[in-house]
């Protein structure tokens, strides 16, 4: 069985009874204050059936709690959404123009698989600085989302019975939160992320941060939520022609590839240096180069993440094979490989 373990060596900072993250380090004085703060938010989106995008007038709360006591927090919460919902991950990768990789399920899926994933990789999901992770229904509208330094923001529909309000507020007091003027958790301070997991070579069950994020795009069926078709950085900045590196998944078979494995993590890897224009256009370039190194066969190749690096990066990963690597000018690809 898969899992993930916390790095024993990390040691937790506890201020006045208020545990912090163990992978969010405040780097001054800080004076944390469990409760939340709502406010109203107007509805926005298109209001055409269907789109889970369309989000109706609602209550926003913004929740801090002691991380010792968010996992419990987080179970009842849970326990408000319905069947289905959009799974939703946040992770603070490697692409060198996004701080954040920010997933999410474009088709709901059963509220079972999100709380598997969320019971096996709970040490990553509630403690590790790198991420954030919820899930949201249409309806009715609810949004739960912890964020990487593990402050809670809820959203619920502003129905005529006020009903979807009382229920927030009922689990929040059951914690001994109250509305207050300023929650105060680590992001109030000065702080550093870090990741808290350990995974040694001889621990084949026990993954990395990266590892899991591959896990849970396959189980919770999520997309990175960007346009594909343009290149833009944190600023909205349009960057053009850049360098990418891609990891590219193939599952193995008897005659070399053969169909897409299933979750958890399985199957041959390759990795793909190129510049292209967009996401979009990353990706093609990728599993054509994996067709090629298949010999043409299909290789039933799934892109595992696409990110943007700098020339630098680029020249530093070509090095090894004595490649150069110059200003991107037009698309090409500068290396095609498989990862043992």
């Amino acid at each position: 069985m898969l899992r993930c373990a916390l790095d024993t060596g990390i040691e937790r900072v506890v201020v006045g009874g208020f545990a912090m993250p163990l992978g969010v380090k405040p780097t001054e004085p800080i004076h944390p204050a469990p409760g939340y703060v709502v406010d109203f938010e107007a509805a926005d989106g298109n209001d055409e059936e269907g789109d889970w995008e369309a989000w109706p007038d609602r209550y926003v709360f913004e929740a801090t709690i002691s991380a010792k006591r968010l996992p419990a927090l987080c179970r009842m919460l849970f326990a408000l959404l319905p069947g289905r919902v959009y799974p939703i991950l946040d992770f603070l990768g490697h692409d060198a123009h996004r701080e954040i990789d920010p997933y999410i399920a474009y088709e709901p899926v059963g509220l079972d698989r999100f709380l598997e994933g969320l019971s096996a990789f709970a040490p990553f999901l509630f403690e590790d600085g790198m991420c954030g992770f919820g899930a949201m229904c249409d309806r009715p509208f609810i949004y739960i989302f912890v964020d990487e330094h593990k402050v809670l923001t809820l959203r619920v529909e502003a129905g005529a019975d006020g009903r979807g309000r009382e229920r927030i507020e009922r689990v929040l007091s059951t914690f001994g939160l109250t509305e207050i003027e300023e929650p105060a958790g680590v992001d109030a301070a000065a702080h550093e992320h870090r990741s808290v997991l350990v995974a040694p070579s001889d621990r084949a069950d026990l993954l990395t941060a990266e590892e899991i994020v591959e896990v849970l795009r396959d189980h919770w069926q999520l997309t990175l939520n960007v346009d594909a078709d343009q290149n833009l950085d944190d600023d909205g900045k349009e960057l053009g022609l850049t360098h990418w590196r891609c990891l590219v998944r193939c599952s193995p078979a008897e005659d070399g590839v053969g169909a897409r494995p299933s979750p958890p993590v399985g199957g041959r890897y390759a990795e793909v240096l190129l510049t292209a224009d967009c996401l979009g256009r990353a990706e093609e370039m990728a599993l054509d180069e994996v067709e090629r190194l298949v010999g043409g066969s299909d290789p039933a190749g799934e892109i595992v993440t696409a990110d943007r690096v700098t020339g630098a990066q680029m020249a530093e990963l070509l090095a090894p094979m004595g490649q150069s690597v110059e200003s991107p000018a037009e698309e090409r690809i500068f290396l095609g490989r498989w990862l043992e």
